[in-house]
């Protein structure tokens, strides 16, 4: 897969961590597109930078959008 320009990267990540969502709520978004749009290393990066949580299920990331304890429950 192609390495994706760091002004698209840039600008797709600061739209995605905007939104209302992603203060103190959760963000699903399919790995895929993740892959495609700005690549799973650097979401990854960028989700740790802000101190949030990510899980996987299944083709999708679900990223915790505060930085408190999560818990898995079953």
């Amino acid at each position: 897969m192609e390495p994706v320009p760091d002004h698209h990267a840039d600008l797709w990540l600061a739209r995605i961590f905007a939104a209302k969502a992603a203060e103190g709520q959760v963000i699903r978004r399919n790995i895929a597109w993740i892959d495609r749009e700005v690549g799973r290393a650097r979401f990854m990066a960028e989700v740790r930078r802000r101190r949030f949580h990510l899980l996987q299920t299944a083709d999708q990331f679900i990223v915790v959008c505060h930085s408190g304890p999560v818990y898995m429950l079953f």
